[in-house]
């Protein structure tokens, strides 16, 4: 599974209905707004179209990363979203049973204290560092 596969029956409800999708999504981007400009969101059978223009590279990662982790989605085509080259490495995860930030830093980082690092470079769809669910992707930043 990659950065743009999504599992459809798991992630933040936003939507009871697809025409409702687009709207619903790009408000939730938006809101937490990760630095994307001219955003426009489609939804099509459970796959979201995203185009604008990011102002990072992290920007791109974390608007694909929230529109991903909402229920009804499946998959994200963010062909039409643009981003400068990015600076630094990050690794996509996706969440699994018993998992914790701190059991990620400790395996990512060698030190279990650096979950912050984790936390924050996820923002925008980790609210509580204590409330991750399984199948949630996250970035975990390299270097």
């Amino acid at each position: 599974m990659g950065l743009f596969d999504y599992v459809k029956n798991i992630g933040k409800k936003l939507f009871d209905k697809d025409v409702e999708a687009p709207t619903k999504i790009k408000e939730h981007i938006e809101q937490d707004n990760p630095g994307v400009e001219r955003l426009q969101v489609a939804f099509d059978n459970g796959v979201v179209t995203l185009s604008g223009e990011a102002n990072s590279a992290e920007a791109m990662e974390k608007a694909v990363l929230m529109a991903g982790n909402v229920k009804g989605v499946t998959g994200i085509n963010a062909d039409g979203l643009t981003a400068p080259p990015a600076e630094n490495e990050v690794a996509y995860y996706t969440i699994v049973g018993g998992d914790t930030l701190s059991k990620l830093a400790k395996e990512y980082y060698g030190d279990a204290g650096a979950y912050p690092r984790i936390f924050e470079a996820n923002l925008e769809v980790i609210k509580d560092p204590d409330l991750i669910y399984v199948g949630q992707k996250i970035r975990i930043p390299m270097g």
